[in-house]
């Protein structure tokens, strides 16, 4: 990608600074068979979207979509083992330590904490997560709420993503968007500049409050 300034920074955090796919499929995958669901249908299904909204819209009867995500929030926030910071992250969100930057996220906001500090990342400025907003991912409220906080809009924020959801919600905001590729089984079709991971990538303080992304060297 070519070097770029922008107002600030917003990261998603599931597959983007973080690797959690072996605990939440794990933890989705029983929560499936319980429910008599084809696991291998439903886990791509999980990626990116707050966990009620994933049961809500399965339909199935008898099933109360908020209790049934708090079950699932909290086995996740239970089991840990196995996050892993994506590669470069750590050193990436270290030098935006002077910028503004914040994490957004569909994941409620005990259990994304819960998986910062599990991945050994800082915990951010600004952390958006499921209970601040109304609409989670592919709507743009998410992006658009991080950016005010920060002071800023979201068409002059640089939104790094790697869901389908995600880089829905953040084209909806008119924000520049950046893809995270690490997790990914196959490629993504996508118009916009992807890198694999963080190893390469700078960020430092610019003129005016804004901050500079791009290659180091």
């Amino acid at each position: 990608m070519e070097h770029r300034s922008v107002d600030a920074v917003l990261l998603d955090m599931d597959g983007t600074i973080l690797n959690s796919i072996k605990v939440a499929e794990r933890v989705w995958g029983e929560w499936a068979l319980r429910h008599g669901l084809d696991v291998d249908a439903f886990l791509p299904t999980v990626h990116g979207v707050q966990s009620v909204e994933t049961i809500g819209r399965l339909g199935l009867p008898g099933v109360d979509p908020v209790a049934e995500a708090a079950l699932v929030t909290q086995a996740e926030i239970d089991t840990v083992d196995g996050i892993e910071a994506i590669e470069g992250a750590a050193a990436f969100l270290a030098a935006l330590a002077d910028c503004r930057w914040a994490v957004v996220t569909s994941a409620p906001r005990q259990l994304a904490l819960r998986r910062i500090l599990a991945a050994g990342l800082p915990v951010p400025p600004l952390l958006i997560a499921a209970e601040d907003v109304e609409r989670g991912k592919p709507a743009p409220d998410c992006f658009h709420l991080a950016a005010e906080r920060l002071g800023t809009t979201a068409d002059r924020c640089l939104v790094i993503e790697d869901s389908v959801a995600g880089i829905m919600a953040a084209e909806r905001a008119g924000a520049s968007i950046l893809v995270v590729t690490a997790t990914h089984h196959r490629p993504m079709e996508t118009p916009h500049p992807a890198i694999v991971d963080y190893r390469g990538l700078g960020a430092a303080p610019a003129t005016g409050g804004s901050v500079r992304i791009g290659p180091i060297g």
